[in-house]
């Protein structure tokens, strides 16, 4: 049976609570933003994020060392698998919405939006891409 090294990785929220004197609101969020002092920085370990796969090789502690395999979608950060689709959504609507494009072939695009919509309905569900082989948790 092969063997893959796996790297996984959660993010942790890091915060700091620090008093800014400004005009309004907008104003004091853009100095706490530009504010590079974390000298009393503190982490929130009970609101970790999501543990998700960063990289897999081929081998036995292979990290970083040939080539990287492709990370199945689920796998991924949710708010980068999210990112991803959306491009393909975006895509979808771009071309229905031309305004050159008369009578779009409804079976055509239903080809392609349905699957578009299942893989967008399982993200929002967090389960499995709706192509994939079904291994994910």
């Amino acid at each position: 049976m092969p063997l893959w090294t796996i790297e996984t990785t959660y993010r942790l929220p890091v915060f700091r609570h620090k008093t800014f004197e400004a005009e309004t609101v907008a104003q004091a969020c853009r100095l706490a933003i530009e504010d590079e002092d974390w000298d009393r920085e503190k982490r929130d370990y009970e609101s970790a994020g999501e543990t998700y796969v960063t990289g897999i090789w081929s081998g036995a502690d292979a990290a970083y060392s040939g080539a990287a395999q492709p990370i199945p979608s689920h796998y991924t950060e949710t708010p980068v698998r999210i990112a991803r689709h959306f491009e393909v959504l975006l895509g979808l609507v771009k071309v229905l919405a031309k305004p050159d494009l008369e009578s779009p072939d409804p079976n055509f695009w239903r080809e392609r939006a349905q699957p578009a919509i299942a893989k967008a309905e399982a993200i929002l569900a967090g389960a499995c891409d709706p192509d994939s082989t079904g291994d994910a948790a």
